[in-house]
């Protein structure tokens, strides 16, 4: 039944619908969002079991066969993304529910939230690039509501610079895909991935790819288009900037892994060697943005940045182990740098300030809540046996493998100052007494009521889950290690896309 793969998309769509209801006929937003993102997971699953069990599945909307309509594709890396969007999803809906003011609620808040998931789960699963298009301006669009809304003058500075930027990547792409259509007569990505592997001559292809590099560089925070990101993820609420912080530079960084996969090839191309440039610059200036900062959310946003270089390595190297590697980073990223944001928000709460230095005293009060930061902080550094050192490490083995050894030792490099950077925050919040006598950290603790419980299910789930993928890092290892075989040769998907799908 491949009308599974609607259902991703279809029940967020509802669900924003009825949360904008009129006063009389509306439903409970906070269960709706509850009920909306628990279900959008539920069927992700049911979606990523069947592309294990019965392969690629397709959905040609309204019967026109590809290239000609609108084409829903469903591989093993948009299905295991899609149940990663709805894992993250579900819990900062949680999350939200004691953190986000009536105010926000008001105004559109989990309408937003709905459509910002319905917007990945459609860049997730298009099958040709102009859709895809159209699914990055949803997302655009969603989450500058969501960037801004509270109206704040940080917030309306930040959601600026981020919508500038990306209208600009907008732009680009847009004229890519232009170029593209001139060029092969299709924007299908079986269909182009076929028509391009049969051309002789492919340089005239060359701008088409440098734009379209160029715009998803932008959307995923890299080097040297990064600035929007540090300027804009600290003035949302913590619950906003978790969710941007697991899907949006993920989102770009998918694209780019399917481009590759389908419409250029990385290796041997002139712009392999400046993916890994861009990988390691992007690694360097993000750590080094991090460690100068003092506000966690900054720090935060910077390590953002520093983690795309990772993931940017995998790309440039383009290996099938070095594609293993960096997927399985971007999903452990996803739930280690999202898992930070939300704990350094209860921080904030109990402490009463994002800026480190106005911190301290919580271990001796609240020893759990820093077990909960140093697994995703250590995660993130790469410290064994936790999630990130396993994706790492097998970056550094491709990187080895292929005698790249500049972006090797600055992969390890930029691991050494995550690390420093985040015993900054731990040292400041945790160890040392707090500077002002006057903040009651227990006090604050209790008047969060009911609201301790919403914040912390999510802060826990992703503490199991980036543990989980230390523990059982060959299970996940091994997933990777299928979509790299699956991206490593395009066949399979381009003969479930235009042979009809699978059966």
């Amino acid at each position: 039944m491949n009308e599974w793969i609607l259902f991703p998309i279809v029940l967020p769509l509802l669900m924003a619908t009825l949360s904008l209801l009129p006063r009389g006929w509306r439903f409970d937003r906070e269960l709706m969002a509850v009920l909306g993102t628990f279900g959008h997971l539920v069927f992700s699953v049911l979606l990523f079991v069947q592309v294990q069990t019965e392969g690629i599945q397709v959905l040609q909307a309204g019967g026109w066969a590809a290239p000609y309509g609108i084409t829903l594709v469903a591989d093993l890396l948009s299905a295991t993304l899609l149940v990663i969007t709805g894992i993250v999803g579900f819990a900062v809906v949680i999350y939200s529910l004691g953190t986000v003011d009536e105010l926000r609620q008001t105004f559109g808040y989990f309408p937003m939230l709905h459509v910002l998931l319905l917007g990945c789960s459609g860049a997730f699963l298009a099958g040709d690039i102009f859709n895809l298009y159209v699914w990055f301006e949803v997302i655009l669009i969603s989450s500058f509501v969501l960037l801004t809304l509270g109206g704040e003058h940080k917030q309306i500075l930040g959601g600026v610079k981020y919508v500038t930027l990306n209208l600009v990547a907008s732009a680009f792409f847009l004229t890519a895909i232009g170029l593209l259509y001139y060029q092969v007569g299709s924007l299908n990505f079986a269909d182009v991935a076929q028509k391009v592997g049969s051309l002789d001559d492919k340089s005239p292809l060359l701008m088409t790819e440098l734009l379209l590099l160029l715009a998803f560089l932008v959307k995923a925070g890299a080097f040297p288009f990064f600035f929007w990101l540090p300027a804009s993820y600290h003035t949302p609420p913590v619950a906003v900037a978790a969710l941007f912080a697991a899907l949006l530079t993920k989102v770009g960084v998918y694209v780019l892994f399917r481009f590759s996969s389908l419409l250029f090839t990385v290796q041997g191309n002139p712009f392999s060697t400046l993916l890994l440039w861009l990988a390691g610059f992007t690694m360097v200036l993000g750590v080094l943005g991090a460690w100068s900062q003092t506000d966690m959310r900054r720090i935060l946003s910077f390590h953002i940045i520093s983690q795309i270089g990772y993931i940017l390595m995998g790309l440039g190297l383009f290996s099938q182990l070095s594609i293993s590697g960096g997927i399985y980073f971007m999903i452990h990223n996803i739930f280690a740098k999202a898992n930070l944001f939300l704990i350094a928000g209860i921080i904030a709460m109990v402490g009463g300030s994002f800026q480190v230095k106005k911190l301290g005293g919580l271990f001796s009060k609240f020893g759990f809540l820093g077990v909960l930061f140093l697994i995703s902080a250590m995660s993130l550094a790469g410290i064994p046996p936790l999630s990130g050192f396993f994706g790492k490490f097998t970056l550094i083995k491709a990187g080895l493998s292929q005698e790249v050894y500049p972006i090797v030792i600055t992969s390890i490099l930029v691991s050494v100052v995550t690390l420093l950077s985040m015993l900054k925050i731990w040292h400041h919040a945790f160890w040392q007494d707090h500077p002002d006598p006057t903040i009651d950290v227990e006090k604050n603790w209790s008047a969060l009521g009911k609201s301790r419980v919403y914040m912390l299910l999510p802060a826990v789930l992703f503490s199991c889950i980036t543990v989980s993928m230390g523990v059982f890092a060959e299970f996940f290892l091994s997933l990777t290690d299928q979509i790299s075989t699956q991206l490593s040769d395009p066949n399979e998907y381009i003969q479930a896309v235009l042979g009809g799908g699978a059966k």
